[in-house]
C-alpha cells in the first residue's frame, strides 16, 4: 500500500495538536461503500512494558469475510501515550505493516476513533487520509461527547453528540454485550459506516475485521 507523507513524526505535543487541527479540515465525511471485493482490519498490542507493540492489518474476502492475507510489524513506541495522541504513538508501526500488503483492501475498519476525537481526528481517520483510504473507526470506548444507550437488538444504535455536532454512533453489535462506537474515518458517511461494522458481524461483539486483527496482534491468530 502507498502511504503518503502528510508530516514529520518527531513533533512535541503542540506541534502534534495542530497537525490534527489542521488535518482534520481535510477529512471526508460523505462517500458510501456499494459493494466492496476486500475489507481491512487494524489493530495493535502493546508489551508488557508498553514500550514496544505489534501491529496487524488483516484483509477478509466479502461476503464471505475468510482471511485473503495478514501482515504484521513489531517494534519500539516512539512516543509515550498521552490521551487524544494515539495515533502519533501508533501509525508508524500500522502504517509499515500496511507497506507489506499485497491485496488493497477497499475499505479498512480500525480499533479506535475516527472524528469521534476532540480535535475530530483520531487513529482512524489519521490513517485514512496517510493511506488515501475509506476508513471506519470501530472502538470499544467512548473518547468524547454523550449519547443514550442503543437498543438491546443487533444494529439498534443512538448518535453520539458533541457540542451539538454528531460525531458517531454507539452501536449494538450483540444482544447482551456492551456496545461499541463508530465513527467517520474518512470518506464514508456515518450511516454507511455502522452498516458495514453490522455487515462484518458474525456473531462477536467485535466484527471480523477488527476482531481477526486483535487476535493477529496478540499472536493468537490461527
Amino acid at each position: 500500500m502507498k502511504i503518503k507523507k502528510l508530516h514529520d513524526w518527531k513533533l512535541n505535543v503542540h506541534q502534534a495538536k495542530e497537525i490534527q487541527k489542521k488535518l482534520a479540515l481535510m477529512i471526508l465525511k460523505t462517500g458510501e461503500v456499494v459493494l466492496p471485493k476486500y475489507i481491512a482490519g487494524v489493530d495493535i498490542a502493546a508489551g508488557r512494558t508498553g514500550e514496544t507493540a505489534r501491529a496487524a492489518v488483516v484483509v477478509l474476502n466479502y461476503p464471505d469475510l475468510k482471511l485473503v492475507e495478514f501482515a504484521m510489524a513489531q517494534g519500539r513506541l516512539e512516543l509515550p501515550y498521552i490521551p487524544g495522541l494515539l495515533s502519533f504513538r501508533e501509525s508508524p508501526l500500522i502504517l509499515a505493516a500496511c507497506r507489506k500488503l499485497k491485496t488493497l483492501p477497499d475499505l479498512i475498519m480500525i480499533d479506535g476513533q475516527g472524528i469521534a476525537h476532540p480535535r475530530r481526528l483520531g487513529i482512524a481517520s489519521h490513517l485514512g487520509l496517510l493511506l488515501d483510504k475509506t476508513t471506519i473507526g470501530c472502538a470499544k470506548s467512548r473518547l468524547c461527547g454523550s449519547s443514550l444507550m442503543p437498543g438491546d437488538e443487533p444494529g439498534d444504535y443512538t448518535k453520539i453528540t458533541d457540542n451539538g455536532e454528531i460525531i458517531g454512533a454507539t452501536l449494538r453489535t450483540k444482544t447482551g454485550v456492551k456496545p461499541l462506537y463508530i465513527s467517520t474515518g474518512h470518506k464514508i458517511t456515518l450511516e454507511n459506516a455502522v452498516y458495514w461494522v453490522m455487515r462484518c458481524c458474525r456473531g462477536y461483539r467485535l466484527p471480523e475485521t477488527t476482531r481477526l486483527a486483535h487476535l493477529a496482534a496478540g499472536g493468537n491468530l490461527e
